[in-house]
């Protein structure tokens, strides 16, 4: 008793002096930014504090080594007296070698684990596998790679998500797990947080393959015979049947990888809806210029354009709302207080093209394809708002759709990454599904917009009204999808200010509490981001 209150305190005082360090690598590395976290925390503005050091903390190359202090040590299991059932067999692939094989049978069979060998030549071993495999006892299959360990207890969590799943409606065929890499010493760096399903990501980015457990038949396993990628073709064709869960939890530690395929070309229709491109606008006629000059030059069939003034008394943008060609350009006054919800849902009952696109007139279009592209994933039958990359004029990225939950409301992801540069597994440059995306740049189905009452203009009439309409949309199973191939820039809220007066304040506050109480974002965990990834930070980085 007395040995694991000493161990307990030598590992809470190996945190707290892990801690220092970190934050001794963030203050180092970036002294402008971390000392500007440090006075906003000393200021009582935590939530900007937290959102500041977060990124900066995950950047110190012991942050990973951190977390994994904090976790609980998993319980050991005596496997002589668990229950081994359902049976899991491991198919190590020894293609590339038999690099510490040995460790990888240790770790599968000291969890209960029956291992087969899957060498070079494919042909027969696959068959001599699914031969040897007792089918009648409905086995999971566990693709791994040669020198790949299962972490202690991992077998037992895939156990108990099978016992859960096997009570209800939703049977899984494929489970997978998080997963970190080994360097040559065996030390665990770069953890990968998956998110939950979603299959458009995967389209691009193979993120189960050598980390999951699946069910599947002789004849999958003979079919794939001689064929050398046989392992991510066998996960492929079972995720393609039913909708893979995830268990989220450290599973698999890995000596590589697949990596993420960006995609190059655009998405591509020649049988294109029609559009109404809805621009609000105030005053700033330089902007307003801008944006309509990118969308004259948009390369669309049949697009039809309103801009809806809001009580603009510039005299310049006056007499540039006059002279627009009224065969082009519908213009509508919309005058009172700004309220961006009833903007838009006046002018989108009187639009007349199949699909609207809400468009905000600080947008800079540098893509003539950017709408057609964005259209083409508008139709279809699963997605609901589709949302564009948007970038700051210094070309970060400020907008990669949106995560539920960040700061207790919802955050743009992977605000300020580079294009060109990683990020969080190249998630801002690849397709995929999201919680949300934002409304300065959304393409939606008329009908369905107003299948769900369009914008709230009660509760949400300035901030969070593109979060609402994307999760209401969710709901009825048309999922939010974000395209980084229609990339656009966003001279944010250039025109209207930053509601920096009590005013403004008091009704964002309003806002915010509105979107706590409908959607629960001051608790709820956002399926595409994970619970071990900082809620404080749009970064996708470790929560320490």
């Amino acid at each position: 008793m007395q040995s694991n209150s000493k161990e307990r305190f030598r590992k809470k005082a190996t945190v707290w002096w892990l801690l220092l360090l970190v934050h001794g690598d963030a203050l180092r590395a970036t002294p402008l930014a971390y000392l500007t976290a440090i006075q906003w925390k000393l200021r009582c503005k935590r939530l900007r504090a937290r959102g500041q050091l977060a990124p900066l903390l995950s950047q110190s190359p012991r942050a990973y080594r951190l977390w994994m202090l904090q976790q609980d040590e998993p319980r050991k299991v005596d496997w002589s007296e668990a229950d081994a059932t359902p049976p899991i067999v491991a198919l190590i692939d020894i293609s590339m070698g038999e690099s510490r094989l040995a460790d990888t049978i240790n770790s599968l069979s000291a969890q209960g684990v029956t291992a087969l060998l899957i060498g070079t030549a494919a042909l027969p071993t696959l068959f001599e596998a699914a031969a040897r495999i007792d089918w009648d006892q409905n086995p999971w299959l566990m693709p791994i790679a040669s020198g790949d360990i299962v972490d202690p207890g991992g077998i037992r969590a895939y156990r108990n998500i099978v016992g859960k799943t096997d009570l209800t409606d939703r049977v899984p065929k494929i489970i997978y797990a998080d997963d970190d890499l080994l360097d040559w010493r065996g030390r665990r760096h770069t953890p990968h947080f998956k998110p939950d399903w979603n299959s458009e990501l995967f389209c691009h980015f193979d993120y189960i393959t050598g980390a999951c457990i699946l069910r599947a038949s002789s004849q999958d396993l003979e079919a794939l015979a001689g064929v050398s990628d046989w392992a991510q073709q066998l996960v492929s064709r079972i995720a393609g049947q039913v909708s893979p869960i995830h268990l989220s939890q450290m599973v698999h530690h890995r000596c590589a990888r697949p990596m993420p395929r960006v995609p190059t070309t655009t998405a591509q229709s020649h049988d294109l809806p029609s559009v109404t491109v809805i621009i609000p606008t105030r005053n700033r006629a330089n902007l307003l210029r801008t944006c309509l000059e990118g969308v004259a030059a948009t390369h669309y069939p049949n697009m039809e354009i309103i801009i809806v003034d809001n009580a603009s008394d510039d005299p310049q943008t006056l007499a540039y709302l006059e002279a627009l060609d009224p065969a082009k350009y519908r213009v509508l006054c919309h005058p009172g207080v700004f309220n961006y919800s009833a903007i838009n849902n006046r002018a989108a009952s009187e639009a007349r093209g199949d699909l609207l696109c809400l468009l905000n007139n600080d947008i800079e279009i540098i893509d003539p394809n950017w709408l057609a592209t964005m259209a083409v994933q508008a139709q279809r039958e699963d997605v609901g708002a589709v949302g564009a990359q948007l970038l700051y004029p210094d070309g970060r990225v400020q907008h990669a759709g949106v995560v539920i939950g960040v700061g207790n409301a919802a955050g743009h992801a992977h605000r300020f990454v580079y294009p060109d540069e990683d990020g969080y597994f190249f998630r801002h440059a690849l397709p995929q599904f999201t919680a949300a995306v934002t409304a300065a740049c959304l393409v939606v189905q008329r009908e369905r917009f107003f299948a769900v009452g369009g914008l709230n203009e009660r509760n949400f009439p300035v901030a969070f009204n593109d979060v609402d309409l994307c999760l209401r949309l969710n709901q009825r199973g048309w999922q939010s999808f974000y395209e980084p191939r229609a990339t656009l820039i966003h001279h944010e809220s250039v025109s209207r200010g930053l509601d920096q007066d009590p005013i403004g304040a008091a009704r964002f506050a309003g806002e915010l509490a509105a979107l706590q109480r409908l959607w629960g974002t001051n608790s709820i965990i956002d399926p595409f981001h994970h619970p071990e990834l900082s809620r404080a930070s749009e970064r996708f980085v470790v929560s320490i």
